[in-house]
């Protein structure tokens, strides 16, 4: 009975009922999309990473202290000696241990088109290991040819055959590179490969190589070749950083940590707004309602009751906004999430079964609802217990 009388009164004031639906809504709406998209950015960001989760990269020591492949706080001109290398292949062996050369240089394409692009230097036999090829073949051993990645190609027409000039040097293109996306190691997808031995020849570089890939069959033996290739080199002194893709995923989960808090933050000014809203509905139907809850009183109706009555309409509201606004945050949630992969991952692969949502997501948009609910009954409770500890005889003399 109450609860038709809760119903009846949102009814009889139904456009103030739908404006506090529709803060409710928004409020929902804001929370639930917002962390749908930010749980879906980590996801990406952990595709992107665990694609190399078998990889384990040594890169020269600084003082500032580089903490992954790319790190911008790594001095670039520092290299690795070839011994070290070496005592790094001794470390991590029977795992394959792969020294990288990586530089940059103006390359002509033919039909007038020039660029600079970056430039890695790989021991044919190595190639394979790291990367596939989309068309074409690999590199063989004391071939003056490259491979090239697959969005350079695709932007300046080259494939297969295609002669190019690699600093005034021509080089005939043996095959063109499977796309990659943003690797921990390295990032084929805009650079030239090309053999150690074409690489030294033409930047006069020798013995020393700015990073070292290590190839781990067996995840689980990461930390082994971690520890073993620490107690190696770094035994008198720190000549090399040691770290794997899992450093770099906990760095991003940290980062998605914060920004999810910021957004959440955001929806939840939302509802909060929206709940001091239903507390304005609530307490305007309260001062409206005396006369009819005197008479409610006079008749027998407990206190707690008349407290459920008005708790009922905030609840009404609540649900209604709730489950509207988690319709709809599904929606923009995932629409949102998609747009922002789109730019985010513009240049990069991913596996097939990727998606922007998981039982994470679902989470976010439960606990969006949730917290729309639990807002709007407790925003209703205080005019709801005032019209329960309203006097009988009171009440009635209002007009």
């Amino acid at each position: 009975m109450f609860f038709s009388f809760a119903t009846r009164n949102l009814r009889r004031h139904w456009i103030r009922s739908t404006l506090s639906i529709i803060g409710i809504v928004i409020g929902v709406v804001a929370i639930a999309s917002l962390g749908v998209m930010g749980n879906s950015i980590n996801l990406l960001a952990a595709n992107i990473i665990t694609d190399v989760g078998d990889t384990v990269v040594v890169t020269p020591h600084t003082a500032i202290g580089g903490t992954f492949a790319g790190d911008p706080r790594t001095v670039v001109d520092a290299t690795i000696p070839a011994r070290e290398v070496e005592e790094i292949r001794r470390a991590a062996n029977p795992h394959r241990t792969i020294p990288v050369l990586q530089g940059a240089d103006k390359v002509e394409f033919g039909r007038g088109e020039s660029g600079y692009a970056q430039i890695i230097g790989l021991e044919p036999g190595d190639i394979p290991v790291l990367l596939n090829l989309a068309e074409g073949q690999h590199l063989r051993q004391n071939q003056a040819g490259a491979l090239v990645g697959i969005h350079l190609a695709r932007e300046y027409g080259i494939a297969p055959g295609s002669r190019i000039a690699i600093g005034g040097e021509d080089v005939r293109v043996a095959g063109v590179l499977a796309e990659r996306g943003m690797g921990f190691d390295i990032n084929p997808d805009y650079a030239i490969v090309v053999s150690d031995g074409w690489y030294e020849s033409h930047f006069g570089a020798k013995d020393s190589y700015p990073m070292v890939i290590v190839r781990v069959g067996d995840v689980e033996q990461i930390d082994a070749v971690k520890d073993a290739i620490e107690i190696r080199i770094n035994r008198r002194e720190d000549l090399v950083d040691v770290s794997d893709s899992r450093e770099m995923l906990g760095q991003y989960e940290e980062i998605y940590d914060q920004i999810t808090a910021f957004l959440l933050g955001i929806g939840g000014i939302a509802l909060v707004v929206a709940a001091v809203n239903i507390l304005n509905v609530m307490y305007i139907s309260v001062t409206e309602r005396i006369r009819e809850i005197g008479v409610m009183r006079s008749i027998g109706v407990l206190r707690g009751e008349i407290l459920r009555m008005f708790l009922y309409e905030a609840m009404i509201l609540g649900v209604i906004g709730s489950v509207v606004g988690g319709i709809l945050s599904t929606a923009f949630g995932y629409l949102i999430s998609v747009a922002a992969i789109e730019v985010a991952t513009t240049g990069t692969t991913f596996g097939e079964n990727f998606t922007v949502f998981d039982q994470s997501a679902v989470g976010f948009i439960i606990f969006g609802m949730a917290f729309g609910i639990g807002t709007s009954i407790a925003a209703g409770f205080y005019p709801a217990w005032r019209a329960s500890n309203l006097a009988p005889v009171d009440a009635m003399r209002q007009k």
